[in-house]
């Protein structure tokens, strides 16, 4: 953490895991508190969210399902 420089001061965003047969999740940059829907601030650290980055999980649990079924 940047010396004083307060949690409600930091700016972070939001990861964005996205699966195939499970809830979608989104995963604060800078304390890594999971959440079920983003918000304009953590609510766990409280550092303000700017932006998204996406993380599509469900490619790699699609490889997996296609790997068991194929033919």
């Amino acid at each position: 953490m940047l010396m004083g420089m307060k949690n409600r001061d930091r700016q972070g965003h939001w990861i964005h895991h996205a699966r195939l047969l499970r809830v979608d999740y989104w995963e604060c940059s800078v304390c890594g508190a999971v959440v079920d829907r983003p918000a304009a601030k953590c609510p766990k650290c409280g550092s303000g969210m700017h932006g998204e980055k996406y993380d599509p999980q469900w490619v790699d649990e699609l490889e997996i399902m296609d790997a068991i079924f194929d033919d």
